[in-house]
């Protein structure tokens, strides 16, 4: 795909998030996601940081912490989950479903790949059920390389991903076989709930 249909992509999936966000209860906004100590609450206001935050103000809350990128987004995270309502959480991502904006490093691709993975460590926590189009997973898939690992924590040595739902496979080894989408959060560093996977490895994968 070319970046004007990748935009159409992350603004697609944006508006089906928030309305996903805009169908949650009080006790889902409150449960844990797949991303490690972040409820969902925290999990939408780091999705929409990048439209709220002027670059000036970036480098501020990452001066305050000490440099330290993942603990600038954890603390902003939590910040702005406090201050927000869940209403105001899911609007941010809905009126910003077109907005230009790109993690440092990877382009449109990995505006994609943060939109895609922050709402499955929403939406698989929850067991909501929700696929993710195929189109925008295959462009993910394409992007899985030892960097990405690395980048995530993701320990895949001796592991083969397998999927069952499309033709793809990354790595070698024991295979670990599940759908395309739960793959791509193995990839990403992401512990899932347990019976998603199959293979003799799975337990290494799964949240306890």
């Amino acid at each position: 795909m070319d970046d004007t249909q990748i935009r159409a992509a992350i603004a697609a999936e944006r508006t089906e998030l928030a309305a996903l966000l805009d169908g949650l209860s009080a006790e889902q906004w409150d449960a844990p996601s797949l991303c490690g100590g972040w409820r969902v609450r925290e999990v939408a206001a780091h999705m929409s940081l990048g439209f709220r935050y002027a670059l000036p103000k970036v480098a501020l809350e990452l001066l305050k912490a000490g440099g330290r990128l993942h603990r600038m987004t954890d603390r902003t995270a939590r910040k702005d989950a406090a201050s927000a309502t869940t209403a105001q959480l899911a609007t941010w991502l809905r009126d910003n479903a077109h907005h230009p904006w790109t993690p440092p490093v990877g382009g449109f691709t990995s505006a994609l790949g943060h939109d895609v993975i922050h709402g499955l460590d929403i939406s698989v926590a929850l067991d909501l059920g929700r696929r993710v189009p195929e189109d925008r997973v295959r462009i993910l898939l394409g992007t899985v390389e030892p960097k990405t690992l690395k980048f995530f924590g993701a320990d895949l040595d001796g592991v083969q991903l397998r999927a069952d739902d499309l033709d793809w496979t990354y790595g070698t080894g024991t295979p670990l076989t599940g759908p395309a989408q739960d793959l791509l959060l193995v990839a990403y560093g992401r512990k899932l709930p347990p019976g998603r996977l199959r293979g003799e490895v799975r337990d290494r994968f799964a949240a306890v």
